[in-house]
């Protein structure tokens, strides 16, 4: 299993000076890059500071101007925010400026405050249609002159200037929790970016199930690899628990305001809704955050990193940014670089040991 980390530019009050959060999360950027993460990933979000991502292709190569390995991913672009020829062209040229590091993750999008602003007010759910109908056109313009004509977007023929340094194409990532996603996703090939949320860990091998039968019902193409995040905090002490806890409970609260319109957002900043209009209130549980997130010592969360191993998941993705103290996402980073990813490396390598000893055997 590899490791990734979700990083994203965000302010939850006015006093936050915004030349300091870039700083900030290009520190962790290098931080990561140095110690041999695989790949960051950035969101694309729209009129909200808690997510300042309007264009991720943008932010992806700033990082690849300040790293050397590490590789760039959208987690997510916004299909129907988009179109396709402005999305192949810019996603190829942010390939060619990062040296063929670009991951294209995209999804149908979440937030109805968004959706109300940026796609006339549809209902987020029926972004699924404009995901299944972009991710084939733009694989299209990517290879070469291409003409459209489907139920969004029609345009006459045209193609993607530039085109990807990445031969044939940037691998593609989609967003997916719901089967029916699973499925269309492996079946054109595409890579699985996935969440349990807040639900208990029991949700990990649930999501990996349907993985498993995407993949087993399309042995047609190759098996595509599968990523899962979740927020994350590493301390050193078993008591440091509450400072994370009390963070991700609170971001909950913001998430709930945009993703069902239930409160107001002045000048960009959301307000957390009371409690009492939050949906699964039991998931606002201090225990039970400590114990379904990625919170805990670096042998907690050894521990709890083995569900995801069993599961299938292929990179496990570190959210960072839910308004968590910096100087935590710092040693998140650190205590993570140094006692959690050194013990799956020592696994992968011994697995591969051991086949290598199998194979010579026969």
């Amino acid at each position: 299993m590899k490791f990734a980390v979700s990083i994203n530019l965000e302010r939850f009050s006015p006093s936050r000076d915004m030349q300091t959060v870039l700083a900030e999360a290009l520190e962790l950027v290098k931080m990561a890059d140095a110690g041999g993460f695989e790949t960051v990933w950035t969101a694309e979000h729209h009129t909200i500071e808690c997510t300042i991502a309007p264009n991720p292709f943008n932010t992806l190569t700033w990082f690849g101007h300040h790293t050397d390995r590490i590789r760039l991913g959208t987690a997510t672009l916004v299909a129907p925010y988009w179109d396709p020829i402005r999305l192949a062209g810019e996603a190829a040229l942010c390939d060619q400026l990062t040296g063929g590091r670009l991951e294209f993750g995209i999804a149908r999008g979440s937030y109805q405050y968004e959706f109300d602003r940026m796609a006339g007010g549809m209902p987020q759910q029926e972004g699924v249609a404009y995901l299944k109908e972009i991710v084939p056109a733009v694989k299209a313009l990517w290879a070469g002159d291409y003409a459209h004509e489907g139920k969004y977007w029609r345009f006459p023929l045209a193609t993607a200037v530039p085109k990807p340094l990445q031969q044939g194409h940037p691998p593609i990532w989609v967003a997916a929790r719901d089967p029916g996603t699973f499925d269309w996703a492996v079946g054109i090939g595409a890579s699985i970016l996935s969440t349990p949320l807040s639900a208990p860990p029991a949700e990990v091998g649930v999501l990996g199930e349907k993985f498993r039968k995407a993949v087993a019902d399309h042995p047609e193409v190759p098996r595509p690899r599968f990523m899962m995040q979740r927020r994350t905090c590493v301390y050193a002490r078993p008591e440091d628990w509450e400072v994370p806890v009390r963070h991700s409970t609170d971001y909950g609260r913001y998430f709930e305001n945009l993703f069902q319109n239930l409160g107001t957002v002045t000048n960009g900043f959301p307000e957390a809704v009371p409690y009492d209009v939050v949906a699964n209130r039991s998931s606002y549980d201090p225990k039970s955050i400590r114990d379904n997130l990625m919170f805990g010592t670096p042998d907690e969360v050894i521990e709890k990193l083995m569900v995801y191993e069993a599961a299938g998941v292929d990179q496990y993705c570190l959210g960072l940014s839910f308004n968590l103290p910096f100087e935590l996402q710092k040693q998140t980073l650190a205590l993570f670089i140094r006692e959690v990813m050194p013990v799956f490396a020592g696994r992968e390598a011994s697995r591969a040991a051991h086949s290598a000893k199998l194979a010579v055997a026969v």
